[in-house]
């Protein structure tokens, strides 16, 4: 069996250098996946990444499972693609993926969705290429995401639509009941994150303020943020969702 990744082993590889301030939203999203992932998968297992680019989510959950990651934009290949025997990496469309039916173990949409005009196609390809038994997991935002989450931070911070776009982002998210029409039912298993307080440390991350006043915001806000990181629990309201369905 493959076994998942330890939590605190798993959110050491936080890509942010500063994990505890500009990447803290980041922890929070690699927390709640972790939350919602299955334990264990079969010795052969084999995980299809879609939308994964460089970000290496799954490789990082299951490092000891087969990964394919799926992009559209084929830049982000891997500069060595031999150097893991264990992954590969494949340019194509989401709406359109080029595997058979019931092909993956796992098949993952971490922050892909919303970028999607056809969510509905990839949803459905997604769910035809898991096994029977196999899982599906996503992490995207919820309908009432905003940014700047608190109005005061809105002079200190791009305009929303310019970070959309940035993001390519073509919806702001979704309902939870939208989620499960796309994918047929409610999910078997879900952990929201970044809730209203930690939001705040989101607000800066992506503000324009400079270096030192981003680390001053940091820091006067740091016990009511980090104590709302701590109590968060799956269920505390978030701006974000992760979900888990077995087919």
């Amino acid at each position: 069996m493959i076994a998942k990744r330890s939590l605190g082993a798993f959110l050491a590889r936080n890509p942010f250098e500063r994990g505890w301030s500009d990447g803290l939203f980041y922890r929070e999203k690699m927390r709640a996946i972790h939350r919602i992932a299955p334990g264990r998968l079969p010795a052969d297992a084999r995980i299809l990444e879609v939308g994964g680019g460089r970000s290496g989510m799954a490789r990082n959950l299951y490092p000891d499972a087969h990964v394919t990651t799926i992009d559209i934009d084929p830049g982000l290949a891997p500069d060595d693609p031999a150097a893991d025997a264990a992954s590969d990496f494949v340019v194509g469309d989401a709406r359109a993926l080029p595997f058979a039916d019931r092909s993956f173990d796992i098949v993952t949409l971490f922050d892909v969705l919303e970028h999607i005009e056809g969510d509905r196609r990839a949803a459905a390809e997604a769910m035809r290429v898991v096994k029977p038994g196999g899982w599906l997991l996503i992490s995207t935002p919820y309908d009432h995401w905003h940014y700047p989450h608190y109005p005061f931070m809105a002079r200190f911070c791009p305009p929303e639509r310019a970070l959309m776009d940035e993001w390519g982002h073509v919806r702001r998210g979704y309902t939870r009941s939208e989620v499960a029409g796309l994918f047929g039912r409610e999910a078997d298993r879900a952990a929201n994150f970044i809730n209203p307080v930690t939001s705040f440390y989101h607000d800066v991350a992506f503000s324009n303020l400079p270096r030192r006043a981003r680390k001053l915001a940091y820091i006067a806000a740091a016990l009511p943020v980090l104590a709302a990181y701590a109590l968060h629990r799956p269920a505390t309201r978030g701006s974000e969702m992760a979900c888990a369905w077995q087919l």
